[in-house]
């Protein structure tokens, strides 16, 4: 992330160019215009829309924003947030690099929207690009505030640097960014936020006889691993962890069960659930939240070979679950059932899963949220849900009836690994909750993982949704 932000108690005798948002048409006065800009603004100004009104002082602008009245502050925040975003269009076209937000002690919050959509919005991934058409980056925002505290600046950068190294990693293609080069990702920047990173190799993964993990991976020529990033301060208000687990399957073909026509594409994204997860533990390091948190990340790329698994066959599980193979795409809760099995070992408070897990979560709700199943953990994913209408990465709950449970019954093994064409996303977290005896909450990110276009703050490719979501609700937990 290269845009610095800093507090201003006073504005400098250097003219910048500023934002100025203002809510009420009686503040429209206190705005310090010139005649002639308050002619312009009160003839432009229509008081139920959002509006920007850029103005040239010839030297810098001032862009003064009007924000819609708007009574529920879910859909104001993120309103502001998008506006925050809008207003990086009308930077570009300017070539302003640098500006002023400026804010009073009435609209704190409303600020604080505005200067995430500008962060967020200003992402891009242009590793690869050997021709930088568009070379414009806003690089500063200087924020205008008499009670601004430091530290909130200083935790929604570290937070936004979290997504943006979420969408990273998952906008990373595989010729770059295979189980090993993950883990080894994690490792360095993991150790340099102080948190604990240890990687199983392959040869730990087989003494360990994870087989979902190495079923997955046998028809692939790199090694799995399997990656556990602990954060653990010694102020942490739990006395036991809460354990994250991610999907990282690197890049999936389908396996034997191949996928057809393009939907093979933007399968490097279905590692989005491992970065989220990585993503979310170094926002809560960075910002010192005292939180004990354990990640656990199962990684591979899912591929086809002559010694790839196949349908049909019967898979003995790290805890000794058998599974009867019916779909090689159903790879992901193959890996997620030997990690959530691991995740015993630490007697959690609670087990939070992420994973690009079915195509039926994406059907059932578009790009508008995230599914979630719970069991045992119905008041922490009320409150997980508080945490998703902050950051309007919102949670549509779906029932988890033990009669879906039956669908998942196989005639040769103890379960198999896709349940049927009904309720494929509800009988996938039946799969997984095979494998879990604690509080448990799966989230099935496939519909907001990676978008094929732009979304407002949200960019073309990796998202990184679901990072804000989980920091903020570790951070509540931890108040």
């Amino acid at each position: 992330m290269n845009i610095n932000i800093h507090v201003k108690r006073e504005l400098a005798e250097k003219k910048n160019s500023q934002i100025i948002p203002f809510s009420e048409t009686e503040e429209i006065g206190q705005l310090g215009l010139e005649k002639h800009e308050m002619e312009y603004l009160k003839k432009e100004f229509k008081s139920d829309k959002t509006q920007s009104f850029p103005i040239n002082r010839y030297g810098y602008w001032i862009i003064l924003h009007h924000i819609r009245k708007e009574d529920n502050p879910v859909k104001l925040h993120e309103s502001c947030r998008k506006a925050g975003n809008d207003i990086l269009d009308i930077l570009r076209s300017n070539s302003i690099e640098k500006v002023v937000l400026m804010e009073n002690s009435n609209n704190q919050n409303i600020i604080s929207a505005y200067l995430e959509g500008m962060v967020l919005g200003s992402y891009s991934f242009k590793k690869y690009k050997t021709e930088q058409k568009d070379d414009y980056q806003l690089t500063e925002i200087l924020l205008y505030s008499q009670n601004r505290d430091e530290k909130d600046i200083h935790e929604l950068i570290n937070l936004s640097r979290a997504v943006y190294f979420c969408r990273d990693l998952v906008n990373e293609p595989l010729s770059h960014l295979n189980a090993v080069k993950l883990a080894g990702s994690l490792r360095n920047i993991g150790e340099q936020a102080g948190i604990h990173v240890e990687v199983f190799n392959k040869k730990k993964i087989e003494a360990l006889k994870m087989g979902g993990l190495l079923a997955v991976n046998k028809g692939s020529i790199d090694p799995p691993t399997f990656t556990i990033m602990e954060w653990k301060p010694d102020n942490a208000v739990n006395s036991r962890p809460v354990i994250l687990v991610g999907k990282g399957v690197v890049y999936d073909t389908g396996g034997m069960n191949i996928k057809t026509g393009s939907y093979m594409n933007d399968m490097k994204c279905d590692m989005a659930g491992a970065a989220t997860m990585a993503s979310v533990v170094l926002a809560l390091a960075w910002n010192k939240v005292p939180v004990h948190v354990v990640v656990l990340l199962p990684a591979t790329d899912n591929r086809l070979d002559g010694n790839a698994y196949v349908p049909g066959d019967v898979i003995k599980m790290y805890d000794g679950i058998t599974v009867e193979v019916l779909n090689t795409d159903a790879e992901g809760r193959m890996i997620l059932a030997d990690a959530l099995s691991y995740a015993k070992k630490y007697d959690p408070e609670l087990v939070i899963d992420a994973a690009t897990l079915t195509g039926a979560a994406s059907r059932a709700i578009g790009p508008y949220g995230v599914v979630a199943m719970e069991t045992k953990a119905e008041e922490s994913l009320k409150k997980m849900k508080e945490a998703g209408e902050k950051v309007y990465e919102r949670i549509a709950e779906f029932p988890f009836w033990e009669e879906y449970g039956e669908l998942i019954k196989s005639d040769v093994a103890d379960i198999k690994n896709i349940g049927g064409p009904e309720a494929g996303m509800i009988t996938a977290g039946k799969f997984l909750e095979k494998f879990t005896d604690y509080p448990f909450i799966h989230l099935d990110i496939a519909g907001v993982a990676f978008f094929a276009k732009k979304d407002a703050y949200r960019p073309k490719g990796g998202t990184g949704i679901g990072v804000r979501l989980l920091y903020n609700f570790l951070f509540d937990l931890s108040q």
